[in-house]
């Protein structure tokens, strides 16, 4: 019984360790393509969802791109919410 109470507790122990090792790998990348407009509090994406920044970098990255439609001030200036039809 005890060689059994040790051989879980480690397998619980390992299981542990490795799924927070995995965890800790994950790397969530911003993709400018995404945003369809920009605002100081956030974005609307290209499929009609709201964003808030997730960091400050990527308001840096995003009015950086290419076409990029960037606008300073908060997206709920507007009666549209920030949606534009072009």
């Amino acid at each position: 019984m005890n060689k059994t109470l040790k051989a879980a507790a480690l397998a619980v122990a390992f299981f542990g360790i490795t799924s927070a090792s995995y965890a800790a790998d994950v790397v969530v990348q911003f993709d400018p393509n995404t945003v369809q407009y920009g605002y100081t509090d956030g974005y609307w994406s290209r499929t009609h969802e709201w964003h808030q920044w997730a960091a400050p970098e990527h308001v840096d990255v995003y009015r950086k791109a290419p076409n990029a439609s960037y606008y300073e001030y908060k997206h709920d200036r507007d009666p549209d919410m920030g949606w534009r039809v072009r």
